[in-house]
């Protein structure tokens, strides 16, 4: 059965893309394949702008804040992209991504070792 139509975008962002032939035309980050209903949902949970930066290093701040802000500015589209996953994942009997709320999943990084609270280095000049 073919996935329904998304609705039409209303503000455009220079670092997201929505191409038919890239992940079933959901909106995308320019230069990837990352979803930005992904982006959208852990932001969303409350996952920090800064650990999205380090799970997506080749996108930086710039493209995941691009994303984020189209989400907001289209959030009518990326809502009906998210149901639209959710029921792709329903008519496959595949597990649903969303079950556990998505504060309760870690993005784990192996340099996320518990450190004692210190001052920054200083600068050099």
């Amino acid at each position: 059965m073919p996935l329904p139509p998304l609705p039409r975008v209303l503000v455009p962002h220079p670092h997201v893309r929505i191409d038919e032939s890239t992940l079933s035309g959901s909106p995308h980050v320019a230069g990837s394949k990352v979803p930005v209903r992904r982006l959208w949902a852990w932001h969303r949970g409350g996952t920090a702008i800064e650990t999205l930066v380090r799970r997506y290093p080749n996108l930086g701040p710039g493209k995941i804040l691009d994303a984020l802000a189209f989400a907001y500015d289209n959030i009518d589209l990326i809502q009906a992209d998210l149901d639209r996953e959710q029921k792709m994942f329903e008519e496959r009997g595949k597990p649903d991504p969303l079950a556990r709320p998505l504060s309760q999943l870690a993005l784990p990084f192996a340099h996320d070792e518990q450190r004692p609270a210190s001052k920054p280095p200083a600068r050099r000049r």
